[in-house]
């Protein structure tokens, strides 16, 4: 089965052909850094317009790639939430289009979901369940147990910034690029870890979610003193500028490991399935690593860990095998997700 998947929740405009849900033909993206860097977050209007303009092209371009046609597809897949409903309508109704057209079936993805799929088609062997599932993303802090593929289990979340939307926001504390994360690894490596106690936020009666607002704010106190809302920034040497940085990430890391392995020896999981952005970070993996020699750690290929749509037409083959059936036309965008 030939599945033709459009990933368009955020800053990312992205098409693919995937064959049986795992022989990955051709995988486009199309960045939006260049058009929200100067901003130091997305805009969703920029976004949109944006999708609107590339979304097209970069069908055609992964058609092209894979040597396909559009009359070879069986069948399309989308990511129809959670992210930004204006980004989302975009690639559900050009979704919804092409299924029209062709008669052919077209399936809605859940994002979150399709993050944890990237890591399973990774790998070369089946993935054996029950195992417990940890998307660390910009948009997403979240822990599932992974029953089976289409099956899972809430039992944490971010309840305030994800992981990497706070690394971003604290890039741009330290006046540092977008999007930031890359630069506060970076920097991380030359810093000392240990010289701002900073601790990230505890979510009381719910042991395995997360908050890192707080965090943010400590460091925000760290560079600007008590006068958090004074510009311009304060001059801060670059060793200072490296030690926060460092101190920011281990904070944040530990408290992920804690979480991730506390959820581990609860729910007697011997498999830690990975997804999202920030999963690209090796100091995270180094640590993950090193704590957890008695666990299977399943992470994304490169290219498949930032939003991407050869993980939405992956899983869209498993979801249409599951429900026998594609979706109607009137399935619509959504911005939240309950597990």
């Amino acid at each position: 089965m030939l599945v033709l998947g459009i990933e368009s929740t955020c800053d990312e405009t992205a098409c693919a052909i995937v064959e049986d849900g795992k022989n990955i033909l051709s995988n486009v993206v199309s960045s939006q850094i260049d058009l929200h860097s100067e901003y130091g977050g997305v805009v969703p209007e920029l976004a949109c317009r944006r999708h609107v303009d590339v979304l097209i092209p970069i069908i055609q371009e992964a058609l092209q790639i894979a040597k396909k046609t559009l009359h070879d597809i069986d069948l399309f897949a989308v990511a129809h939430g959670p992210g930004l409903v204006g980004a989302l309508l975009i690639g559900l109704n050009a979704t919804k289009s092409l299924s029209l057209a062709l008669d052919k079936p077209f399936i809605g993805i859940n994002h979150i979901e399709a993050h944890l799929y990237a890591a399973l088609m990774s790998q070369s062997t089946p993935t054996q369940f029950p195992c417990l599932g940890a998307v660390l993303s910009g948009g997403h802090t979240t822990l599932l147990l992974m029953h089976k593929v289409g099956h899972y289990e809430l039992i944490g979340q971010t309840i305030d910034d994800a992981i990497g939307e706070a690394f971003d926001k604290v890039a741009k504390i330290l006046g540092l690029p977008y999007p930031g994360g890359p630069y506060i690894e970076e920097l991380a490596r030359i810093g000392n870890p240990s010289r701002y106690p900073f601790k990230p936020g505890r979510v009381k009666e719910s042991p395995f979610s997360f908050s890192f607002s707080g965090l943010k704010t400590a460091v925000l106190y760290a560079v600007k003193g008590q006068h958090p809302h004074s510009d311009p920034l304060p001059p801060i040497t670059h060793a200072i500028q490296a030690d926060i940085a460092a101190s920011f990430q281990h904070a944040a890391f530990t408290d992920i490991e804690k979480k991730i392995l506390a959820a581990a020896e609860k729910y007697s999981c011997k498999t830690i399935v990975f997804g999202g952005g920030v999963t690209n970070n090796q100091a995270l993996r180094a640590r993950l690593t090193e704590k957890c020699p008695h666990l299977s750690l399943l992470w994304p290929l490169a290219g498949l860990s930032l939003d991407n749509a050869a993980m939405i037409a992956g899983l869209g083959y498993h979801r249409f095998l599951q429900q026998g059936k594609g979706d109607t036309l009137e399935l619509e965008a959504v911005t939240r997700f309950d597990f």
